[in-house]
């Protein structure tokens, strides 16, 4: 089993703020309003806190939902040390960032611990994506998941794979 004690402090904090980059990706790819940033943000904190709760996602995840839980409650930013430039290029450093997360989960975790996160951090994104409607006109013609938002989950797919053996 994968713990804690595997990580550097660095690595760790990358893990536990993964989550929470995840959902900022989708909330980037198709930027709407207060309101549908804050749906997003709330979707993926439920995933993460759920992850705490109920232990389907493997111990690593647990260990990690569970400490950002903690944090959480005592008001901590979980995207601390990490800021994406705006514009553009946001998009292409969380995905360099999840990138990196996948390669540490990759080369230090078990291969169900990996296995585990990978499917927790695209869990949170798609939670994130499907917590509010895009687009539409007061409601109507709105979709769940828009087209930006499906592309990014689509990159997330890529850049969260599991290496080949």
């Amino acid at each position: 089993m994968t713990s804690k004690a595997d990580f550097t402090d660095e690595e760790w904090t990358r893990l536990k703020r993964a989550p929470f980059v995840a959902g900022l990706a989708i909330s980037l790819a198709d930027p709407g309003g207060p309101i549908e940033a804050a749906k997003e943000t709330a979707a993926t904190l439920r995933t993460v806190l759920h992850a705490a709760d109920d232990g389907g996602h493997g111990e690593l995840v647990a260990a990690l939902a569970r400490e950002v839980s903690d944090e959480a409650r005592q008001r901590k930013n979980p995207l601390a040390g990490f800021k994406p430039s705006r514009g553009a290029t946001a998009g292409v450093e969380i995905l360099d960032e999840l990138r990196a997360v996948n390669a540490i989960v990759s080369d230090k975790a078990s291969v169900q611990d990996a296995d585990d996160l990978r499917a927790w951090l695209l869990a949170a994104a798609q939670e994130a994506a499907d917590a509010a409607k895009e687009g539409g006109f007061l409601g109507f013609h709105a979709v769940r998941v828009s087209e930006g938002e499906q592309r990014m989950l689509d990159s997330l797919r890529e850049a969260l794979a599991a290496p080949a053996s």
